[in-house]
């Protein structure tokens, strides 16, 4: 690994380490030395480790991330190590080991390995649709399914999807954006384009969902809040034989018309007493982006509670 990828330019992301350590870090090459007590010196080991699990990911950390490992290392939900555990690992990829950064994703990711429909609830940020692809990717490479098909309600282009330019794929391309991003990070870019071209994996609108039944699937529902009651269970009943599925949403975030109630707020519901669906829920303390995402979050939260007082 280039040591200017890890410790930034003119070793900025090393001195937001020092400035937050009482120890010493000393670097000579590709070789990086820390002094000081034992109870800092893992916290700095910890750090550093997804500091090098972020490089391998994206190609490079600057000061905001190693800003944000810091942070969660404070605050005690600890990316690697809870409770002096290792974090089970989703998924390697060409881009580093995927594992859950969080006790939220971490409860997540043993919600998916014990039910067959799993539906991940919260803010944005929490990594619910970034885990629920790593997830299907892992159960594909492990020949667990022969599928993947991921959707999501095109909400946005309502009854004008029919007007907009071109042919059905960039019509509806454009809302499907952020799982290619996903598939992205998962799978090299000559994997992804033959899985895509003999539909290993599929990415469609939700409405093209219906009349299906998909066997030995991996199904997951992005952005569920913005799907229909009815949209809802014909999801849901695409499920075939040793198939699987993930939803996702963020209950607050809905685009539906004020008169419709969304389909994850009534499964939500519904369907929390059927065995082998789980449900579950992050906060705000889950969220893996940003840490000015975190206190945006909180702030909306305390806001909603103030006016509901």
């Amino acid at each position: 690994m280039d040591p200017l990828s890890l410790l930034g330019p003119n070793d900025c992301n090393l001195k937001v380490l020092e400035k937050n350590f009482t120890g010493k870090l000393i670097t000579r090459g590709t070789e990086m030395f820390l002094e000081g007590e034992k109870t800092e010196l893992e916290k700095i080991e910890s750090v550093v480790a997804e500091m090098i699990i972020t490089v391998n990911q994206k190609g490079f950390v600057d000061e905001n991330d190693v800003k944000s490992l810091l942070n969660f290392s404070r605050t005690e939900t600890s990316i690697h190590h809870q409770n002096g555990e290792d974090m089970p690992v989703i998924l390697y990829t060409h881009k580093g080991a995927v594992v859950p950064r969080t006790n939220g994703q971490k409860k997540y990711f043993e919600a998916v390995t014990k039910n067959e429909i799993v539906f991940a609830i919260g803010p944005a940020g929490t990594g619910k649709t970034y885990q629920a692809v790593a997830c299907a990717v892992s159960a594909l490479k492990e020949g667990l399914v022969e599928k993947i098909v991921i959707t999501r309600p095109a909400v946005e282009a309502g009854e004008r999807l029919g007007f907009l330019p071109g042919d059905l794929k960039e019509k509806v391309d454009p809302y499907l954006t952020p799982l290619y991003d996903a598939l992205g990070d998962m799978l090299t870019h000559e994997k992804r384009k033959i899985y895509l071209e003999k539909r290993i994996i599929e990415i469609a609108p939700l409405a093209y969902m219906r009349g299906r039944t998909l066997h030995n699937s991996f199904m997951i529902l992005d952005e569920a809040q913005n799907a229909t009651n009815t949209q809802m269970k014909m999801f849901l009943t695409r499920l075939g034989v040793t198939s699987r599925a993930i939803i996702t949403g963020d209950i607050t975030q809905s685009d539906l018309p004020n008169n419709e109630i969304s389909g994850l707020i009534d499964a939500q519901n519904k369907l929390k007493s059927i065995k082998g669906i789980s449900f579950v829920e992050f906060d705000s303390s889950d969220v893996v982006r940003h840490k000015l995402v975190r206190q945006i979050i909180e702030a909306y939260e305390n806001g909603n509670k103030k006016e509901n007082k």
